[in-house]
């Protein structure tokens, strides 16, 4: 059986580069055209099934979209269909397809797993080998989810590499523990890996996936904890859309330690375990632009005046406007939620100054006349009462430093 299925593993990862290389020579990366260039070439060469085939032409252009470069790919998994896949509730196995003809394999599975698959026609599956040599396989269902509707209820959390997240509620996870734990494993794999012994790589096999691990046990409490508060107060999660922020943080000299440190942010796993969870609880998610968030009072809607500085200090935030004093990660939260509030009803006024200055000074105005780093976010007529020269933004939001000329 083993045999089989290793052998189908490899057939499949064979395939999925005999197209690779075929969608590269003939520059051709739709599924239809693809799959009358390889099809029958394919068959041929790997003897796989011919909705095997199928699957690796799917694989391979969800890869090439997904990813800048496909490198290689390695015979650890197998996507299956409602061809080649099948699952029995009364017998709890599953029947899959390989190239020597369907196996029934027994599942080992818990209740909570029994229960999801409780009542479900499943018509997908993906078949795993893992480094220690032991199979799984991950079967796909569909879940009625509750409809998450509109709410004025919104709880901003704020993600960072010191919290690891910051919620307007008032929680607050620590990530003071994770760059020790990430510190710890990297000396170590360097340290074994420079020894090459036989015993170094047994090692290292045994270390495999704990660092991994540990964030994913971490990124689960938090998800949990924020969905099951947000579902408790009936409010919506709103979160930063930090898509592409290692990228930009990485185009800064900083020092290996670093850049290694923050290509270890696992915020999107978060992010993705929070939408998952959310769905499943009903709970609205908002993402946010990022821009200022961090830099904005959210008492009175101010920023800095000069270019270049904030009124944030570390984990102190201190506003020279309002003189409000907080937690830095806690205001941003607070910020992230109005924002949210203003993506979630744009037809709602919400975000509005409640300090009026006696002279004019940077802060939210309606929108016109962008400056270069401003912030949008929604419609914005503007709104009396700040005395000479100054406006204030109600929905769309853009942030400046000079006030506008009277």
């Amino acid at each position: 059986m083993r045999q089989d299925i290793d052998r189908t593993l490899q057939g499949f990862a064979d395939a999925c580069h005999q197209i690779l290389d075929t969608a590269k020579r003939e520059k051709c990366w739709n599924t239809v055209k693809l799959h009358h260039l390889t099809y029958k070439a394919v068959r041929q060469a790997t003897g796989l099934k011919a909705n095997h085939v199928c699957q690796a032409i799917r694989r391979v252009i969800g890869n090439a979209k997904a990813v800048k470069q496909v490198h290689k790919f390695r015979p650890t998994s197998i996507s299956l269909d409602a061809r080649t896949f099948e699952y029995k509730e009364s017998e709890q196995t599953v029947g899959v397809t390989l190239m020597s003809g369907r196996v029934r394999l027994k599942l080992k599975i818990g209740g909570y797993q029994i229960a999801l698959l409780r009542g479900q026609s499943p018509t997908s599956a993906t078949l795993s080998k893992s480094k220690q040599g032991d199979y799984s396989i991950n079967i796909a269902v569909e879940l009625d989810t509750p409809p998450t509707g509109k709410t004025p209820k919104v709880i901003g959390v704020d993600l960072g590499r010191r919290d690891i997240a910051t919620a307007s509620n008032g929680r607050s996870w620590s990530g003071d523990n994770i760059p020790a734990t990430r510190d710890r494993y990297s000396r170590v794999r360097s340290s074994v890996q420079s020894k090459r012994s036989r015993s170094s790589r047994r090692l290292l096999r045994r270390l495999s996936g704990r660092e991994r691990r540990y964030q994913t046990w971490l990124n689960h409490n938090i998800s949990k904890t924020l969905v099951q508060d947000a579902k408790a107060a009936k409010a919506a999660l709103a979160l930063e859309d930090l898509t592409g922020i290692r990228e930009s943080l990485n185009q800064k000299p900083r020092s290996k330690t670093e850049r290694r440190r923050t290509n270890n942010w696992a915020f999107y796993q978060l992010r993705q375990f929070v939408e998952y969870k959310a769905a499943i609880a009903g709970v609205q998610v908002i993402l946010v632009p990022p821009a200022y968030t961090s830099q904005t009072c959210h008492k009175c809607l101010h920023i800095h005046p000069e270019q270049g500085k904030s009124y944030r200090n570390g984990k102190s935030f201190q506003c020279g406007h309002c003189g409000f004093e907080g937690d830095a990660d806690q205001n941003a939260a607070q910020m992230i939620a109005l924002l949210g509030v203003v993506v979630n009803q744009p037809e709602i006024p919400k975000l509005s100054c409640s300090v009026a200055p006696a002279a004019p000074c940077p802060r939210v105005r309606g929108f016109g006349g962008l400056p270069p780093r401003a912030g949008v976010w929604g419609p914005a007529p503007a709104c009396g009462g700040l005395g000479a020269g100054g406006k204030v933004s109600v929905g769309r939001m853009s942030l400046f430093r000079n006030p506008p000329a009277a």
